[in-house]
């Protein structure tokens, strides 16, 4: 099992906390998948009223590791600044580290993504960087000190799955001993197992569960798939074949003559 900062989830999804009906069914779904993970935003813990404080105590009393996120930041100050503070509520020097660079796509802007992990890491915080599928913004963020990548499948919310299957599987190989995580963009689980098969190490998605038809039987649909894909990722499947190979033997195989 790959290790985060150290510490070894059994289950290898990670849920987001937003966007759910009902806080009731957000703890269902979590229940149900088994996950040890969730990212909560900052942004939610702050909402007026005090429904910050209901929403973290629901979160606390699920017993999950808890993952700060800085959704909506578009610039190193305001994720710098954003972490630090959500270091301070969430009690964690976890923090999920997004830069936006694109309002249609939320792309990362990785200059900046790169910048705020240095920044971070030299702050003492542990740092899972939501980036894309480049091989240099990868090597550039581990030696800004980040141990976990976190590329893209889609665009976030988008449920179009892996949309570059040749860059993600170049990842797993350039980076063998780093926890890589597909996040943002899955839609199905077989998003999920399709990436496992990659040899990815776990999934962060919300939105694929969250807006779900039904929300707890999605969540135990994705914890399946992953572990399906994972199993047969370790299972060592064939490689694919441009022409057929016959499965049946045809030695002994009786011919008229």
């Amino acid at each position: 099992m790959a290790s985060f900062y150290g510490f070894a989830p059994q289950s290898r999804l990670f849920l987001g906390t937003a966007q759910y009906p009902s806080p009731a069914i957000l703890a269902d779904a979590v229940k149900a998948s088994g996950v040890e993970i969730v990212t909560v935003s900052l942004r939610r813990e702050a909402g007026e009223g005090g429904a910050g404080q209901a929403f973290w105590s629901l979160i606390r009393d699920l017993g999950v590791r808890v993952l700060p996120n800085t959704a909506g930041c578009h610039g190193v100050k305001e994720a710098v600044t954003t972490a630090q503070m959500a270091r301070e509520v969430f009690g964690t020097n976890w923090i999920k580290l997004e830069v936006i660079g694109e309002d249609d796509t939320l792309q990362p802007d990785v200059v900046g993504l790169i910048e705020a992990a240095r920044i971070l890491t030299n702050d003492g915080f542990e740092v899972f960087p939501y980036t894309t599928e480049d091989l240099v913004v990868g090597g550039r963020l581990l030696d800004a000190g980040c141990e976990v990548l976190m590329p893209w499948g889609a665009p976030i919310g988008s449920g179009r799955g892996l949309n570059n299957v040749y860059g993600l599987r170049s990842m797993r190989a350039h980076f063998p001993g780093i926890p890589l995580v597909v996040d943002a963009g899955i839609g199905l689980p077989s998003h999920a197992a399709q990436a496992m098969e990659l040899g990815y190490d776990a999934i962060l998605l919300n939105t694929a569960v969250a807006k779900a038809g039904d929300p707890v039987r999605m969540a135990q649909a994705f914890a399946r798939a992953i572990e399906a894909g994972r199993d047969a990722f370790e299972a060592q499947p064939i490689e694919a074949r441009d022409m057929a190979a016959p499965s049946t033997p045809v030695m002994g195989k009786a011919f008229l003559s």
